[in-house]
């Protein structure tokens, strides 16, 4: 086997086996086979550098070599690296600042009234606060340079009024997530790639206090008896929170941050995430009322793609959002949007997602707009697209279309209503019209990999048909997947719905 799992000698695509000689006439019952060259008369030795590997051209014995020494040296170089890069403790300027920080911060808490300090903006704030410093500077017997202390003053103000050391990666636009595993490890996500941030928090309390400051401005609570918690940033950023006992290395926190430019279907496409003919297809979509499925993996684009299709509703639809930490932001001017609440200490009080897609309903919505399905709330999401709310969105985790069908059914049957699995599919079959598969490559690029239409039973089985698909072709050599978008080339399905509103012309060319 060669080091890619085909056999060297075999030609591409064929299961055949190599050609390793003509035979020859048995030379007689009693004579004793030989032994003395390899393979014996009847099946002469060959050589393998001289077989063709793809059907034509000879292999290259060197090329081969080469190859698979770079992937076996590619393989020990992972296996080889080092886990003691972890740790995210800052040297330079800014741990000297920190050290700073930690012997005024004491200092001027006792100089300065908290409740009169919350009343205030941060610029307010910095400017009451620029004499105080210098008075414990000077106590101190410290001497800084004037950028020394602009930036004590912008580490102290975070400290008191904001998150701490989380306030320069959310100030940094180039960031998409941030990932606190405690207080010495920090990671964040740029442009797809995870790389460690150079912050640090003084101790497990320090951190704790801050991710308690986060939930409680949202009326949310972390602590050992609920040790977990979901909120958003005052910027609509998602969060979650995990405490001790159950995360093991101290407090995590998982910051989702989102641009605070709205991203476009136009932007997206030009951006490399879809054709344009898909970005033309997919405002059709969102503008003639399609119920759609937004389906793929974590951190995949899934609420970006929601937010992007919102753009494309009419200003005088009444929408509603229904998640569990609201993130969307639709630029509609009659948008309501709705969150959940979890249950008190005494365990009473929840309101979940089921429970506001049924209030829903009873507010006259033109559209209903999920943040995400996870359950048997994926039986009521259905009941409203087919019941007069067209035009309803969703997303869901799963890796393809087929698979997202196959999720909702599951999702239906986590209910406590008793369904056969026929009627549920072809509930799906009815209410559902695009699927939008979103996915995150290796490279860190997020793509729109398929859009596929539900046509609708055949049998048992649920039908659908591909409109477009990203099809993977090579890697450059800085390591960028490079593909193409392909249009299949069929008549869609939905040109009907199209038709109500004027765009089936332009589907029917945007999908040729």
């Amino acid at each position: 086997m060669s080091a890619f799992g085909r056999r060297n000698g075999m030609s591409a695509g064929q299961g055949a086996r190599p050609a390793f000689g003509v035979a020859r006439p048995m030379q007689g019952g009693g004579t004793a086979p030989r032994t003395d060259d390899l393979g014996g008369s009847q099946f002469p030795p060959v050589d393998a550098a001289a077989l063709p590997l793809d059907g034509g051209t000879p292999a290259d014995p060197f090329a081969a070599a080469l190859g698979q020494m770079d992937a076996m040296a590619r393989l020990t170089e992972r296996q080889n690296a080092s886990g003691d890069a972890g740790n995210s403790r800052v040297e330079g300027f800014e741990a000297s600042i920190h050290r700073i920080k930690e012997q005024v911060l004491p200092r001027l808490l006792e100089r300065v009234d908290p409740e009169a300090a919350a009343t205030l903006a941060k610029d307010e704030l910095a400017e009451e606060f620029r004499p105080i410093i210098g008075e414990v500077l000077a106590e101190l017997k410290l001497t800084l340079n004037r950028r020394e202390q602009f930036a004590l003053e912008k580490v102290l103000v975070d400290e008191l009024l904001g998150l701490g050391p989380l306030e320069e990666l959310l100030a940094d636009p180039a960031i998409s997530d941030i990932m606190v595993n405690g207080p010495e490890q920090t990671y964040v996500e740029r442009k797809g790639k995870l790389e460690l941030a150079q912050i640090q928090f003084r101790d497990e309390e320090h951190l704790f206090q801050i991710a308690q400051r986060i939930c409680n401005s949202v009326g949310r609570r972390v602590d050992q008896t609920t040790p977990l918690a979901d909120a958003r940033l005052k910027d609509g950023s998602r969060v979650n929170v995990i405490v001790p006992p159950l995360s093991l290395k101290g407090t995590a926190i998982s910051i989702r941050k989102f641009s605070a430019k709205p991203i476009t279907l136009d932007m997206m496409a030009g951006g490399g995430s879809m054709s344009p003919k898909m970005a033309t297809a997919l405002k059709i979509a969102g503008a003639s009322r399609f119920n759609i499925v937004i389906s793929g993996g974590t951190g995949s684009g899934k609420t970006t793609m929601l937010n992007a299709l919102s753009k494309m509703i009419d200003p005088g639809e009444r929408v509603l959002t229904i998640e569990d930490a609201a993130e969307l932001r639709l630029q509609q001017p009659h948008w309501l949007p709705l969150e959940t609440r979890p249950a008190n200490l005494e365990g009473q009080g929840e309101i979940s997602i089921r429970d506001l897609v049924k209030n829903a309903l009873r507010m006259r919505p033109d559209r209903i707009i999920l943040g995400e399905i996870r359950g048997s709330e994926c039986f009521d999401m259905l009941a409203a697209m087919n019941t007069g709310h067209d035009g309803s969105m969703c997303t869901l985790h799963s890796n393809s279309p087929r698979e997202a069908l196959a999720r909702m059914e599951n999702m239906v049957m986590m209910s406590d209503i008793k369904v056969p699995k026929e009627a549920i599919s072809r509930q799906i079959a009815d209410s559902v019209d695009l699927i939008i598969q979103v996915k995150r490559l290796r490279d860190g690029s997020r793509r729109v990999t398929n859009v596929t239409e539900v046509i609708g039973m055949e049998g048992p089985v649920i039908v659908t048909q591909e409109l477009f698909k990203f099809e993977y072709l090579d890697e450059s050599a800085d390591g960028k997947i490079i593909g193409e978008y392909r249009s299949m080339g069929l008549r869609p399905y939905t040109i009907d719905k199209a038709k109500q509103f004027g765009f089936d012309q332009a589907f029917l060319e945007s999908c040729l």
